[in-house]
């Protein structure tokens, strides 16, 4: 069997220190006393640790590199996502900082601990967050200095730039109101991504039931696979359940090309005979549309440019130096294309 090679949370456990407590050690971030780093080191040399030999080169020195934890989605890397990447990149390098994507899921400390335990990051920008999200707790428990683009169900006192889910579905329902609908159906993502409390899939679905409730719409959802095909199903099961349905707000940039063949398949001209309204995708993606889709527009690369510069301001701060946390929701942007017209008065 071949042994096991020792790991930084078991010098933790040696020293009887917090596993961040080792990682200040080595890498100089913040002051360690000399009784706990001489514990430290004791129990590195009990366990026959060995740090990284570029990591002891860089101890108490900047690396300038910030990681993008980004676990591809079962969707894949769509344009939406790549714009908030590319606005963290400029930000980063704006600044002097490089910007590394790291797209694996991060499910345990030893991962975790791999990839910024050895000091060759500065901090970390958590992306595709969850409602109870672990990377969280693991960054937390490693003390690396951390952003997130997203929000947990209670962020507490870490700082976060979000869409604002609540306002953009509202937006969406009163554009629709205004074209007077009353039966507004939702196209979600996955119930794979709805059950795992993927962020944007829960604060869009209750968004969008809070604001239709509130207008005193009918309405109707689906959770839908990202594929052409999911769309297209997904919107003939609305049909066979509210035939009344006069428009379709969606989330999925897959699925909406299936709503649009499944209207051409019954005749249904838009938006003489059917709206749809499009959220949180990229204008680039909607103006390939025929027609152009009505969506509101993410603010992807502003996002992404705060989420950097939250991490950076905690870099910059002294050690010892309490942070408030910078906490920031931005809606979506109405762009009407040609997607979205008044309600039909009849078919």
């Amino acid at each position: 069997m071949v042994a096991v090679p020792p790991r930084m949370i078991d010098v933790a456990k040696r020293a009887d220190v917090a596993l961040s407590t080792v990682s200040y050690a080595l890498n100089g971030t913040r002051p360690v006393s000399a009784s706990t780093r001489r514990r430290i080191l004791r129990a590195m040399e009990e366990l026959g640790y060995r740090p990284n030999a570029l990591a002891q080169g860089l101890a108490g020195k900047r690396t300038h590199i910030i990681a993008l934890l980004f676990p591809t989605p079962e969707r894949g890397l769509g344009v939406t996502e790549m714009e908030f990447a590319t606005g963290a990149a400029d930000a980063a390098r704006e600044h002097g900082y490089h910007l590394i994507l790291s797209p694996s899921e991060l499910r345990s400390v030893h991962e975790l601990e791999q990839l910024t335990g050895q000091g060759l990051i500065d901090g970390a920008l958590v992306m595709e967050v969850h409602i109870d999200d672990e990377r969280v707790n693991l960054l937390r428990q490693a003390g690396i200095p951390f952003s997130m683009i997203g929000r947990t169900s209670d962020p507490g006192a870490i700082s976060y730039a979000d869409i604002d889910f609540e306002q953009t579905t509202r937006d969406a329902i009163e554009h629709l109101v205004g074209l007077g609908h009353r039966s507004v159906g939702f196209l979600n993502h996955s119930p794979s991504a709805y059950s795992v409390g993927y962020g944007p899939t829960v604060r869009a679905a209750e968004g969008f039931r809070r604001a239709a409730s509130a207008a005193g719409l009918a309405h109707l959802e689906r959770l839908c696979g990202d594929s052409v095909a999911a769309g297209e199903a997904a919107f003939h099961e609305l049909r066979a359940t509210s035939p009344d349905m006069t428009a379709l707000v969606v989330m999925n940039d897959r699925a909406v090309v299936g709503v649009m063949d499944a209207l051409d398949e019954i005749g249904w001209r838009v938006p003489d005979h059917f709206s749809i309204v499009s959220i949180a995708s990229s204008t680039q993606v909607t103006e390939m549309m025929r027609p152009k889709l009505t969506t509101l527009e993410p603010p992807s690369t502003e996002l992404g440019r705060l989420g950097v510069r939250m991490l950076l301001d905690q870099l910059d701060t002294k050690d010892g130096e309490p942070l408030s946390p910078t906490q920031v929701l931005l809606p979506c942007r109405l762009v009407v294309g040609g997607s979205s017209g008044p309600a039909p008065a009849s078919r």
